[in-house]
């Protein structure tokens, strides 16, 4: 049966037409996936699911009656509740429910209405049908499978953004909806707390909808996949790897039916331009209307690959870090132990540990940007650093990717910035919109193009795969291989950091 029908969807965004005549529909056992390079309209699509955006065409329609669960990473957080208490929230309905059946036994006892008692019997029983009061057992699971328990007391206002994200992913799985929508769940989980939520989502008794860029993730979860490619919205049944070979295939067919579809455009278009003014008028003109009724297809791909060579600065110096007895935080440390280790001119190093442990605020230490607690860091006077921040964020989100470019590198052509710009994946279409309408992985993208264009020995980079495609982070990673310089990358996707590429792996955890 369908928990949802989307009917001949059409969208234009700007001049990049995202859907014509798109369909889809999820049953009450999908799991399903939804695949697609940055910029193709995954995240829109489900703005469109949430109401945020009206599409230009067609119809949406959810079943009667159905939850809806969505993971908004921009939820608001209420200072001064702590976590525990926010996670209660997840419970309102039920709580101002079970407040609701009190009163009415109150009611009772000073009346006697048959009536009275009624209502409250029916209140309980929806309480004993949502295992209401093992409530507290059920939010102690999540929070452990989240990494949340020890944050209980914590005030939210005082999360990172990571906790914070995995916060209100808690909340949206302990309200249990008919249907979850989930945009890039991983981004900021640790492999752990991935490999929970999978086993959550797998037993998970209704449909979810998962935009993710993490193959491996959806491969574990989902039994369809829908591609959005082409202004369109193909389906396949079965797992992603199942998916893609299934189009792999299909892109094949296509491709043999353009290249034949662009030699017989090519034909008519010659022949119209040769006969058009001719003794042959007549015949060039039956030519042009069958053109006109042609239904052209498009090529495969009209998004940009990227293609990034970090520029290299040499250093003479052999050691560009060395940390020693390092304590970091804020006000209070944020480690047990000591920091100690490292590193030399060259080499790969990938910093793991799980959400919130203090991977970002480690970067920030050794970068000089956050004062340790205790400690030291010394750094090659010789060392240029590039450094790439997780957060998207901006100066002006109205600004475009070209005019953010220029108003740092005030000194280049705007040909040269959209050049590079162009490098990192982002056509001349995508440059002129604002940030704000672009997708993460397009200003993920800006924030590479502005790397390739500062000459380093040191790469630092904070999760860059989040929002990324999976073609462009395979392009990321070997450029990073490749870089002659030392890089040291915080990632929490174990397949970015294979491939024999990391020379040193500094594990936080073991620092607890």
């Amino acid at each position: 049966m369908s928990l949802l029908k989307i009917e001949h969807l059409s969208h234009q965004f700007f001049e990049k037409q995202l859907y014509i005549d798109a369909n889809l529909e999820l049953n009450q056992n999908d799991h399903m996936g939804i695949i697609g390079e940055n910029g193709a309209g995954k995240s829109t699509l489900i703005k469109f699911l949430t109401g945020q955006l009206i599409p230009d065409e067609g119809q949406i329609h959810w079943q009667r009656g159905v939850q809806v669960g969505y993971l908004d990473q921009y939820a608001s957080l209420t200072p001064g509740m702590n976590v525990l208490d926010f996670l209660q929230t997840a419970y309102q309905d039920l709580i101002d429910a079970e407040k609701r059946m009190i009163k009415d036994y109150d009611d009772y006892s000073q009346n006697m209405d048959p009536d009275i008692l009624e209502h409250a019997g029916k209140i309980q029983e929806r309480l004993d049908a949502a295992d209401y009061y093992n409530r507290q057992i059920s939010i102690d699971n999540v929070a452990t499978g989240l990494g949340l328990l020890d944050l209980y007391q914590q005030d939210v206002d005082s999360l990172s953004g990571g906790q914070r994200s995995k916060l209100i992913l808690a909340k949206m799985l302990l309200a249990n909806p008919d249907v979850l929508l989930l945009d890039e769940p991983t981004n900021f989980l640790d492999k752990e707390h991935i490999d929970w939520l999978g086993n959550f989502l797998n037993n998970f008794a209704g449909a979810f909808i998962v935009i993710s860029h993490d193959y491996d993730f959806l491969n574990t979860i989902t039994n369809c996949i829908c591609d959005v490619e082409l202004s369109t919205i193909t389906r396949y049944t079965g797992t992603l790897d199942q998916a893609l070979k299934q189009k792999a295939a299909n892109q094949l067919t296509y491709a043999k039916e353009y290249e034949k579809q662009q030699r017989q455009v090519n034909k008519l278009k010659k022949y119209i331009a040769k006969n058009k003014a001719g003794t042959r008028s007549k015949s060039a003109k039956s030519r042009e209307k069958q053109l006109d009724k042609m239904d052209i297809l498009k090529p495969l791909s009209n998004n940009r690959s990227a293609n990034l060579n970090f520029p290299y600065v040499d250093t003479a110096s052999q050691i560009l870090f060395e940390v020693n007895d390092l304590i970091i935080g804020y006000d209070h440390p944020l480690l047990q132990q000591p920091v100690n280790f490292s590193i030399g001119r060259g080499e790969k190093v990938a910093i793991q540990g799980f959400n919130g442990i203090g991977k970002s605020t480690l970067i920030k230490t050794m970068l000089g940007q956050l004062p340790p607690i205790s400690g030291a860091v010394s750094l090659s006077k010789t060392n240029k650093v590039t450094y790439f921040k997780q957060e998207l964020d901006w100066p002006n989100d109205n600004m475009t990717p070209l005019q953010y470019m220029q108003s740092v590198f005030e000194k280049l052509k705007p040909r040269d910035l959209r050049k590079v710009l162009a490098q990192a994946g982002l056509g001349s279409q995508q440059a002129a919109l604002s940030m704000k309408q672009l997708s993460g992985g397009e200003q993920s993208k800006v924030k590479l193009a502005e790397m390739l264009l500062q000459p380093a020995n040191v790469l630092v980079l904070d999760e860059p795969t989040n929002h990324l495609d999976v073609d462009t982070k395979n392009v990321l990673q070997k450029a990073l291989a490749t870089f002659a310089g030392a890089v040291i990358v915080v990632s929490h996707e174990a397949e970015f950091l294979t491939g024999g590429w990391i020379d040193k792996v500094i594990d936080v955890e073991k620092l607890i």
